[in-house]
């Protein structure tokens, strides 16, 4: 690799390590993950704690913030592709079941909206359905705190080597 880019990607790191700006890359990539962007914030999230243990917390936290808020927009982008699409188009028997399923527990299905491949576009399912904004916020919260909980936990805790001063 050129020397110059592997000092760019060194001073990157480095600048990423940092407590104060770790946090606003945990929360910008926890965001755009929770999107239909194919993008995964676990290996961030466990990056910054095992560079610092004691953030532990507020990367948790950060990061369920960071994916609910994006989990949000989702929610209205399905919402707004709603009005769009329904007024042109019948839905075909598996997706009619798959709707009617998560009409059937309502707010309370975006507890899966932690999921790997189905979570996020579950939360746009939620808003095209037009599920109820607040609930769903909570249950997505909640579910994706338990994720970054238990992962990062799990990742600790598995790679004991790893873990940060």
């Amino acid at each position: 690799m050129e020397l110059w880019l592997q000092a760019l990607l060194d001073s990157l790191l480095d600048t990423l390590a940092l407590p104060r700006v770790g946090l606003a890359a945990v929360f910008v990539v926890a965001l755009v993950s929770a999107t239909l962007l194919p993008l995964g914030s676990e290996p961030m999230v466990f990056a910054v704690v095992k560079a610092n243990a004691a953030m532990f917390w507020p990367v948790v936290l950060v990061a369920t913030a960071g994916n609910t808020l994006g989990g949000a927009i989702t929610w209205w982008m399905g919402w707004g592709a709603e009005r769009v699409y329904e007024r042109s188009t019948q839905h075909p028997p598996a997706q009619a079941r798959a709707l009617a399923w998560l009409q059937r527990f309502g707010a309370r299905a975006c507890l899966l909206s932690w999921l790997p491949v189905v979570g996020d576009p579950l939360c746009a399912v939620a808003g095209w359905l037009r599920l109820p904004f607040w609930p769903c916020l909570a249950y997505m919260a909640i579910g994706k705190f338990l994720r970054y909980l238990s992962m990062t936990a799990v990742l600790l805790w598995a790679f004991p080597a790893l873990r940060g001063a």
